[in-house]
């Protein structure tokens, strides 16, 4: 998953992105004012946005709402030192999912997070399942009948993100715009590397789970 930041505050806005790295392993951008922010998340496919309201250029509120006003679906968790119950309420009625008033636990932080991906993206369990495939977003791990699967953190972020959308065809362009922040490097193969790793890790004999549609993509299904 990928996320977006907008936050002035660069110590906080660092210390997020750490938290979301390391604990969720999203894949994670930072804006440090409204206009850049704006930009990002209008030619970007991001997951999620964390967006402060008190910004340089463009503050917070004004950014939602030409966000939501472009048509601008991806949840949205608000961070916000005002507590008034208007502001909420503005913000609310605006387009955002949720919000977080400073100073904030991280690990909260982290939980609603995961909270308005999976909501976003159809799902309310933090239990992912496809077939006999478990794959725990709280835990960041994965089990097939029962029996733990281990993978490697970026086997595990193609395999999330498959399975927020089973059955449906998933394009390696949109794998990469989805598991890689803005400095990516473009390299041809890598998607297939981790797809092979699945594979070899999770598939048994004749019994496939994730297809390969030549010139589309790939389909997560039991």
């Amino acid at each position: 998953m990928r996320v977006l930041i907008v936050e002035d505050e660069r110590r906080l806005a660092e210390n997020i992105a750490r938290s979301l790295r390391e604990t969720a392993g999203y894949a994670v951008d930072i804006a440090f004012d409204g206009e850049d922010g704006l930009y990002m998340a209008q030619t970007n496919p991001y997951d999620l946005l964390l967006l402060d309201l008190m910004l340089p250029k463009v503050d917070g509120l004004t950014l939602l709402k030409k966000l939501r006003g472009g048509g601008g679906e991806v949840p949205v968790l608000v961070l916000t030192a005002r507590d008034e119950k208007e502001s909420i309420v503005a913000l609310l009625n605006a387009g955002a999912d949720d919000y977080l008033a400073k100073p904030f636990d991280l690990g909260e932080m982290v939980a609603r997070s995961k909270a308005l991906i999976r909501r976003g993206k159809g799902h309310s369990d933090a239990v992912l399942k496809v077939g006999d495939i478990e794959i725990d977003t709280s835990s960041l791990t994965v089990r097939r009948s029962g029996e733990l699967v281990v993978l490697t953190a970026m086997e595990y972020r193609v395999l999330e993100y498959l399975a927020h959308r089973p059955g449906a065809v998933v394009s390696k362009t949109e794998l990469l715009e989805h598991l890689y922040d803005f400095n990516w490097e473009r390299f041809s193969n890598v998607i297939e590397v981790y797809i092979s790793g699945l594979r070899r890790k999770l598939e048994r004999g004749e019994n496939k789970l994730i297809h390969t549609l030549r010139g589309q993509g790939y389909i997560l299904r039991a």
